[in-house]
C-alpha cells in the first residue's frame, strides 16, 4: 500500500467520525477514561477487579517487559476486533498508566513528569503536590480537589478551569488571578468573592468594589461561615464566557475556532465533539476525543493522546506519536495498527515488526476487511472496555445513561459503594447519621462522633481541625469511606478550611459536572 492508499483510509475515517452524534462519542470514546481506583491484583489499579482484564503487573514492571510483549498474526478468518481481542488480553496489563519519569506518583494514573500526586488523574508536565484531582498540568503546585489546572496555577482548592491562578477556592472558569473565592469567569482579578464576569478587577464582593480595608473586614465575616463553603461552589454559574472563540458551540472553551461541541478546550482549530484539551501551535482537527492536544493534529476518535503526535485514529492513550490506528497505551511509535503497550516501535502490526513496504501492503488488506465488515472507523467495543461506566467520565458528563442501558449494551457498571481498606477496630467519623449496617463489621463506631466535632474556631477566631482527624475513617452521607492525609491536613490548616464531607470521587464530580 502505498502513501497515497493509506490518505484514502484515513479519509474515510474522518469521513464517518465527523458524523458521530454526541451521545454516542460519551458512550464509545469518553467510556475509556476511567477516574476512580481499584484494589485488583493486589495493586492499587485503574481496573476494575469484577472486569475483563485479570492478568497485572506493576507499571515497573511492565515497562521491563516491553520488548518482549506478545505478538500476533493477523487471522483472516476473523474480524479486526476479534484478532484485536486476541491480543488485548493476552498481553499483561499494566496497573496504572505513567509517562516519562514521576517520583511519589504510584497512587496516581495516567502521569506524566508529576511529582507527589496522589489518587489523580491526568497529570503532568512538571506538576507537583497534587492531590484528588484531574487534569492539572504546565507547573502547577499545591492542587487539591480540582479539574482543570493548568499554566503555573499554584494553591488551588475546589475548583475548575483554572489558567494562571494564585490561591483559587471554590470557583470556575478563572484566568490569570489571585485570591479569588466563589468566583467565576474572572481574568486579571486580584481579591475578589462572589464574583462573575470581571476583568482587572480588586477588591470586589457580588461585583461591587470596597475599599481595601472594608474588603478585608466583610472578607473575613464571609470566611467564617466554612459549613456555607461547599454550597457556595454548587451555587455558582455552570456557563462560561468563551474568550476569544470565534464559529463555535460549547462550555469552556477559549481561543478556539470552527469548533462543534467543545468543552474544557483551549486553543484549537477546527473540530467536533471534543472535550478537555489544550492545544498550542497550531493545533487542528481533532474530532470525537477526550483528553488530547498539546502541539498536535489530526485526531480521530481518540482518547488521551498529544504532546507533538498526529494522524492518531480509534486509539487511546498514545503520547509522541505519529500514524497510530486502532492502538493502546503507545509511547514515541509511528505507522502502528492494532499495536498494545509499545514503545520506541514503528512499523507494527499486533506488535508484530515489519519492513515499511510490508506494513503498507498488510494495512491496507486489513483496512479493506474492515470496509467489508463495515467497522472502519468504529471505535474499540464495549467487549473490550475493562472500565466500570459509571466511573468514567462519560457518565459524569451524562448521567441519564441507566444501569440497564448499559449492562444490556455489555459495559461494565460498578453496583458497590466506593470504600478504603478499613483496618480491624477502625474509628468511623460520619458526616452525617448513616444505617448501621452500611458501616464495614470489623469497624468501632465513635456513638455521637461527627466531622464537625473536629473542626472548630478557638476563642480567638483562628480555625482549629484536630489532627486526631488523621487516624480517623470517614464516612459520607452516601454510604462511601474516605481518610485525610496528612499533606491534605496542613493544606487545610494553612488556608483556614473546612474538612471535606464528601468522598473525593464525590468532589471531582462536582467540579466536572456542577
Amino acid at each position: 500500500m502505498s502513501q497515497n492508499k493509506l490518505d484514502t483510509w484515513k479519509q474515510k475515517i474522518r469521513e464517518k467520525r465527523k458524523n458521530t452524534p454526541f451521545r454516542q462519542y460519551l458512550k464509545e470514546v469518553a467510556s475509556w477514561k476511567p477516574f476512580s481506583f481499584y484494589k485488583n491484583g493486589g495493586m492499587v489499579t485503574r481496573y476494575a477487579p469484577e472486569g475483563r482484564v485479570k492478568n497485572i503487573v506493576s507499571i515497573q514492571n511492565f515497562n521491563e517487559m516491553r520488548d518482549n510483549l506478545p505478538q500476533r498474526e493477523y487471522d483472516n478468518g476473523k474480524d479486526f476486533f476479534d484478532n484485536f481481542s486476541s491480543l488485548f488480553f493476552d498481553i499483561p496489563f499494566w496497573n496504572l498508566i505513567h509517562f516519562n519519569t514521576n517520583e511519589n506518583a504510584e497512587y496516581a494514573d495516567a502521569v506524566f513528569t508529576g511529582k507527589n500526586v496522589y489518587l489523580s488523574n491526568t497529570i503532568g508536565i512538571d506538576a507537583e503536590n497534587i492531590y484528588y484531582s484531574v487534569l492539572c498540568y504546565d507547573k502547577v503546585v499545591n492542587i487539591f480537589n480540582s479539574f482543570m489546572v493548568m499554566n503555573k496555577s499554584q494553591n488551588v482548592y475546589q475548583s475548575s478551569a483554572i489558567n494562571n491562578g494564585y490561591n483559587i477556592f471554590y470557583s470556575k472558569f478563572i484566568s490569570d488571578s489571585s485570591d479569588i473565592w466563589f468566583s467565576t469567569n474572572l481574568i486579571g482579578c486580584r481579591e475578589c468573592i462572589f464574583c462573575d464576569a470581571l476583568q482587572n478587577k480588586k477588591f470586589f464582593i457580588e461585583n461591587q468594589e470596597y475599599s481595601e480595608n472594608e474588603y478585608k473586614k466583610k472578607k473575613e465575616e464571609i470566611l467564617r461561615e466554612k459549613e456555607k463553603f461547599l454550597a457556595y461552589f454548587q451555587g455558582l454559574t455552570k456557563k462560561a464566557i468563551n474568550y476569544g472563540t470565534k464559529n463555535s458551540t460549547g462550555n469552556v472553551i477559549y481561543f478556539c475556532e470552527n469548533v462543534e461541541n467543545g468543552f474544557y478546550f483551549t486553543r484549537l482549530k477546527d473540530g467536533r465533539n471534543v472535550w478537555c484539551g489544550h492545544g498550542t501551535n497550531g493545533s487542528n482537527d481533532f474530532y470525537d476525543c477526550l483528553d488530547v492536544g498539546v502541539n498536535s493534529k489530526d485526531f480521530y476518535a481518540v482518547m488521551g493522546a498529544g504532546e507533538n503526535s498526529d494522524n492518531i485514529y480509534c486509539s487511546a492513550e498514545i503520547w509522541r506519536s505519529s500514524h497510530i490506528f486502532y492502538s493502546y497505551f503507545l509511547e514515541s511509535c509511528s505507522f502502528c495498527l492494532g499495536c498494545v503497550g509499545l514503545k520506541n516501535k514503528h512499523f507494527c502490526i499486533f506488535n508484530k515488526q515489519y519492513s515499511k513496504e510490508e506494513w503498507h501492503k498488510k494495512a491496507d488488506e486489513i483496512f479493506s476487511s474492515m470496509e467489508r465488515e463495515n467497522i472502519l472507523g468504529n471505535f474499540f467495543p464495549w467487549t473490550l472496555n475493562p472500565f466500570y461506566f459509571n466511573d468514567s467520565i462519560a457518565y459524569f458528563l451524562d448521567n441519564s445513561f441507566s444501569q440497564d442501558e448499559i449492562q444490556k449494551e455489555g459495559y461494565l457498571w460498578r453496583k458497590d459503594a466506593i470504600k478504603v481498606d478499613i483496618p480491624e477496630g477502625a474509628e468511623v467519623v460520619r458526616t452525617t447519621p448513616p444505617a448501621r449496617s452500611s458501616l464495614p463489621p470489623q469497624s468501632r463506631v465513635i456513638d455521637g462522633e461527627f466531622l464537625d466535632f473536629y473542626q472548630a474556631f478557638d476563642s480567638n477566631w483562628n480555625w482549629q481541625i484536630n489532627p486526631e482527624i488523621l487516624k480517623k475513617v470517614i464516612q459520607d452521607s452516601k454510604g462511601n469511606f474516605y481518610k485525610i492525609i496528612k499533606p491534605e491536613y496542613d493544606f487545610l490548616i494553612k488556608y483556614a478550611l473546612p474538612l471535606p464531607n464528601l468522598h473525593w470521587f464525590e468532589r471531582i464530580k462536582l467540579c466536572v459536572k456542577n
